[in-house]
């Protein structure tokens, strides 16, 4: 089995800063009480990750509170968001970037109820499952940063950003580790995605998804050099 599986808790990470436009924001510190952080971030308190794909802290990880000392970016449709892993050792598995709006401001919505849109993911984007270019590879080889796009045409709003990487190189158990932080967003933009681009976590995955419980090593996917990234199609606005 390659080295990939073997790595510990330990080795984890997540995404402890963020750049949007041209402004930098701390994240939240894990292991740390929360009295005393102020972040855009929302709580999240472990390097874990969640293996349930219905698991009910998948929508913004363990435990997802919001702060005392909650703050949110303000950012312009269009701009760039930048999520910066303190770490990332898993080479094997997609990378997903979603968002999604709030009925009135962030800092008083259950993330589990909202209705989330994917605006970025990378998968397998050369070679084969195991030894191929991962969306995860690429993020590590950017000094573990992955810069996704705010569509330009999205209404203004208040809306969370959620950075999710999905590992998939322990055979049949699929390991999330997402983090959501809060934006305002300004524009003049009208649009909004609907229908199937809509998804809730839970909700949005499950474990007979053959993307999210799968043995890349395998002897059926030997070679296979196609993989199908789990969650709605991208909206691009």
């Amino acid at each position: 089995m390659p080295s990939e599986a073997s790595h510990q808790t330990t080795a984890h990470g997540g995404v402890l800063s963020y750049k949007i436009a041209d402004s930098y924001y701390n994240g939240f510190v894990p292991y740390n009480t929360p009295v005393g952080q102020s972040s855009i971030q929302r709580e999240w308190d472990t390097y874990n990750p969640i293996t349930d794909p219905v698991d009910p802290s998948l929508s913004c990880n363990i435990n997802g509170a919001v702060l005392a000392l909650q703050k949110s970016a303000t950012v312009a449709a269009g701009s760039s968001v930048t999520g910066y892993w303190n770490q990332w050792p898993h080479s094997i598995g997609p990378v997903m970037v979603y968002m999604a709006k709030c009925p009135t401001t962030c800092s008083a919505a259950d993330t589990s109820t909202l209705e989330w849109f994917k605006i970025d993911e990378a998968g397998l984007i050369s070679g084969n499952l195991t030894t191929g270019l991962w969306g995860m590879g690429e993020l590590i080889a950017n000094n573990n940063s992955w810069t996704s796009t705010i569509p330009e045409s999205l209404a203004p709003g208040e809306y969370f950003v959620r950075h999710e990487l999905l590992a998939i190189h322990t055979p049949d158990q699929p390991q999330f580790y997402p983090e959501c932080a809060q934006l305002i967003l300004t524009g003049s933009g009208t649009a909004s995605p609907s229908g199937s681009y809509l998804v809730q976590f839970p909700g949005a995955y499950s474990a007979s998804d053959p993307s999210v419980t799968i043995d890349i090593y395998s002897s059926a996917n030997v070679g296979v050099t196609n993989y199908t990234i789990p969650g709605p199609e991208v909206w691009c606005g």
